[in-house]
């Protein structure tokens, strides 16, 4: 009897390779020696479809990319620029916040990344068409940019320690409920990005109405 084929190699599978090994032990898990003995393979067939390793974290960068809702973007898309930009937004974080340990890479912006463009020509497109100048268009896209990509490098609550003797009310007099944080990770952090993307899209209305509808 015929041995089983192994499953050819593709750039689909070192990608999800490459991704659940920065999702579980970080970018610097990463190498091709590594990613060629978890798929069962020589390390230099890995070379027919990457050239470095880099290459290798940009395609799990894209991946990632690719899973940003844009549909509120659309042409037909009743949502106005504000409410899609905050949908977007959501989705971005969620996006992030799921696969934290690629967002460096991610944070460098899309360079030829194929689904990172898509991304940025979405929303340059979008704002556009809503009436933005170009100019602004374009720096609405990076602050969301900042924005997003800033609240899902860290934690604000796990940054803070569950024990309370850390806080001596003599020395932080304000802190008395800090130790309280971590255990409330995901309402503080959602909490606070929420309430910043609302603050920053107030701004823009307020923008929007100054530049567009003068």
């Amino acid at each position: 009897m015929a041995r089983p084929r192994k499953p050819l190699l593709s750039r689909e599978r070192i990608v999800a390779a490459a991704a659940a090994l920065v999702d579980a032990e970080g970018l610097e898990a990463v190498s091709t020696r590594r990613l060629a003995a978890e798929l069962g393979v020589s390390g230099p067939s890995l070379y027919n479809h990457f050239r470095t390793k880099d290459e290798i974290l940009e395609a799990v960068a894209d991946a990632v990319s690719a899973q940003v809702d844009l549909s509120m973007f659309d042409a037909g898309d009743p949502r106005d620029w504000r409410t899609a930009l905050h949908d977007w937004a959501v989705s971005y974080r969620a996006a992030l916040t799921a696969h934290p340990n690629i967002v460096p890479v991610l944070a460098r912006g899309p360079g030829r990344r194929p689904a990172g463009l898509r991304v940025a020509d979405a929303v340059f497109g979008a704002m556009v068409r809503a009436g933005w100048p170009p100019a602004m268009a374009t720096h609405i896209g990076a602050l969301m940019r900042y924005f997003v990509t800033g609240s899902a490098l860290g934690s604000f609550a796990l940054g803070f320690v569950d024990d309370a003797a850390a806080y001596d009310p003599a020395d932080y007099p304000h802190l008395g409920q800090a130790h309280l944080l971590a255990e409330h990770q995901e309402r503080v952090d959602e909490g606070a990005f929420e309430t910043g993307l609302r603050a920053l899209l107030d701004g823009l209305a307020v923008r929007y109405e100054a530049v567009v509808r003068a």
